[in-house]
């Protein structure tokens, strides 16, 4: 661009008076949960075009009602349209960008220059935020995407406090950063595992997670020479000798776990002053195909942190509880990824482990009178009479009980509540509100306590 012509970006807010905590929205329900938890704006996914093929994803008409529902809390919601693109992907872009600005989506997350091109050509209502997938981690990247029209960018995964401080130092955008959730084993959206083991295009929506899967080692015991020779053998007797084992040594013993190669889970929830005071707009939790019991229960603690620190930052303090929460809810072990180092061998997970939630989602809040304390409840995983459980909503509400008598919704009293969305009636022991959750404890002392208490 030559040095006399106007950049495309003609100064949009380069930080925002406060961060915006954004959350993922795998369907249309976990889109109103994780807004009604707190979140200032959802990402989601269209049929078209985005890097989760398997999540139920938005059709046009979802999405317009996604955008009803998010605009009664004055949030937003952004389409993830991050896949790079071939030549057959390009076929209808124009018309579905147009959609979704006619849809009143706010904004599209992009890496391929060509869909960024044609959003800004064909739907100036939408902003175009650059995806995480085009690997942006230093400043002078960062300015390139700002000066093509791009108000805001999302990092790379594998950036630093150190660089994102060099970045807001040298350039006035918005910066978007994950603060919680999954990490790539690889280096971000760089990985073509899925690709060579089952053909799923990990950069067009069908990554399988190979990192995931568990495996064993193996040491070829061939010399040189012997590789050499058998370079020009068929592909399926090359095949045929490794699903035999010809020429393999076991490196494990047979009383070893199978290893992965995945990375810890990343969470930031001890660090939010450092992510606002580093100038990081916007904090984003990754998992659209997460529940809605993860998303909520993540969105909630960052929320209250987020509303804490902003309210009073010399006095912040990080409460137990909120740590507990995220918890609850997580799938594995929790790390800072890599805003303070790069993460070692300590930071993967090689072996399989405990399961790390020791909650399980049980029933959703429909209803509750006042008059008698008794709640409508939504089952969601099965619970019964003499179990313990928790309530738990927005802004902080939380109590414990004991599940008491359970009733259907003819009055019928039940011995538990086993089928799924069934609707049960049970008094609980605090006022709770429509969309309030209620969640168990699934560890064996849990189970034992709850055989004891029904066996007296």
């Amino acid at each position: 661009m030559s040095t006399t012509e106007k950049p495309k970006y003609y100064g949009k807010r380069h930080r925002l008076a406060k961060p915006e905590l954004l959350a993922p929205a795998g369907n249309l329900e976990k889109l109103k949960f994780a807004i009604h938890y707190g979140a200032d704006a959802v990402y989601i996914g269209g049929q078209k075009y985005g890097l989760r093929s398997n999540a139920d994803n938005f059709s046009f008409e979802e999405m317009r009602e996604g955008v009803e529902f998010a605009n009664r809390y004055g949030a937003k919601v952004f389409v993830a349209t991050n896949i790079y693109a071939h030549d057959e992907d390009i076929a209808g872009l124009e018309e579905y960008l147009c959609k979704l600005e006619e849809v009143g989506i706010s904004a599209v997350i992009v890496a391929d220059p060509a869909i960024i091109e044609t959003a800004l050509r064909c739907a100036p209502g939408l902003e175009v935020h650059l995806s995480t997938q085009q690997s942006t981690l230093n400043w002078q990247a960062v300015k390139f995407w700002k000066e093509e029209g791009l108000p805001r960018v999302v990092l790379g995964r594998e950036t630093s406090f150190a660089e994102i401080a060099e970045i807001k130092k040298h350039v006035d955008v918005e910066i978007e950063a994950f603060i919680h959730g999954a990490m790539c084993s690889s280096f971000s959206g760089r990985c073509v595992l899925s690709n060579h083991f089952t053909d799923r295009d990990s950069n067009r929506g069908g990554c399988c997670q190979s990192c995931r899967w568990k495996y064993d080692l193996f040491e070829d015991t061939r010399s040189e020479q012997e590789w050499v020779s058998e370079e020009d053998a068929a592909d399926q007797q090359m095949l045929q000798q490794f699903s035999l084992g010809v020429n393999q040594k076991p490196l494990y013993e047979e009383q070893d776990s199978a290893f992965s190669m995945g990375s810890k889970d990343l969470c930031m929830l001890e660090d939010i002053p450092n992510l606002i005071e580093v100038g990081v707009d916007s904090f984003k939790i990754e998992g659209r195909m997460k529940s809605i019991h993860y998303v909520a229960t993540v969105v909630n603690a960052y929320r209250q942190a987020i509303d804490s620190y902003m309210a009073d930052p010399d006095n912040y303090v990080l409460k137990p509880e909120w740590l507990e929460d995220i918890n609850k809810a997580a799938n594995r072990p929790l790390n800072t990824g890599f805003f303070y180092d790069t993460p070692d061998h300590e930071d993967h997970i090689y072996e399989a482990e405990e399961k790390a939630v020791p909650y399980d989602f049980a029933g959703l809040v429909l209803d509750y009178d006042e008059a008698t304390g008794i709640a409508t409840v939504q089952q969601r995983n099965h619970f019964k009479p003499g179990q313990e459980i928790e309530f738990f909503g927005p802004n902080q509400m939380f109590f414990k009980q004991i599940v008491g008598q359970l009733w259907d919704e003819e009055g019928n009293e039940l011995d538990a509540a086993r089928h799924p969305l069934q609707k049960v009636k049970m008094k609980v022991d605090h006022p709770v509100r429509y969309f309030d959750m209620m969640r168990k404890n699934n560890t064996k002392q849990a189970k034992q306590a709850v055989k004891a208490a029904v066996t007296v």
